[in-house]
This record gives C-alpha cells, structure tokens and sequence, in this order.
C-alpha cells in the first residue's frame, strides 16, 4: 500500500511564502507522476501542479502559475511545493496525489488519480 503524508501547511500573511512536503513510501513498479491539489470547503478540487516522474516536466494551474514551484527527490521519496506571494485565495486543503499512469496539464483537471494523501492545511490570511 503506497501512502502519501503531506506537512509544512499553517497560517501565513498575504504575500508571504511556504513550502509543503509530501512524503511518499516505496512505490512498487514505475516510478509514478505525482501532483498537488488543493481543496476548500467553497470550491472543487483543484489541480495545482503536476510533475513527472524524473521532474523533467512540470505543469501549473492557471490560477497559481508563476508562483509556485513543484519539483521532488526521488532518493527522499519527497514531493515539495514553494508557494510565494499566497494570497487568501489560496487557502485551502493541499492534498498529494501518485500515479504511475501517463499524466501532463490536463492532468490538472483529472481527479482519477490511484493514490492520495489526507492533505495539508494552508490559511491565507489579509
């Protein structure tokens, strides 16, 4: 059973910065792609960025592109968000997701992804 646990959520001022991890234990078979998205109780899931499974490509979501970065170690077993200048809006559940199925952008707007994580709570505040 693959598990996925995110950390590194809390509360921090518009404009501020974070960084959220997510681990992720052996994954047998392929390498997978791996994702972040974001949930709050106003809105639907949303896909946040998606990585491959060496992190040679990645994809953003419209609404946080040019402001987050995704990348992972792979020798960690580590997935990593840097999220700058948050706004209020990003305020949410981030939830890790793991794949060994072909993903790219429109994978964004895919929930069938085959493992998820419980999530990482981030508040935005003004």
């Amino acid at each position: 059973q693959v598990r996925l646990e995110e950390s590194g959520g809390g509360s921090v001022q518009a404009g501020g910065s974070l960084r959220l991890s997510c681990s992720f234990s052996e994954y047998p078979g392929t390498r997978p792609y791996m994702a972040w998205f974001r949930q709050s109780p106003a809105k639907a899931r949303e896909g946040v960025a998606v990585i491959s499974p060496m992190g040679s490509n990645t994809y953003y979501g419209d609404s946080v592109k040019g402001r987050v970065v995704v990348s992972r170690d792979n020798t960690k077993k580590m997935l990593y968000l840097q999220m700058n200048s948050l706004d209020t809006e990003d305020t949410g559940a981030y939830i890790c997701a793991a794949d060994p199925r072909y993903r790219d952008d429109r994978s964004l707007h895919e929930l069938d992804w085959q493992y998820w994580g419980q999530g990482t709570q981030v508040n935005v505040y003004a």
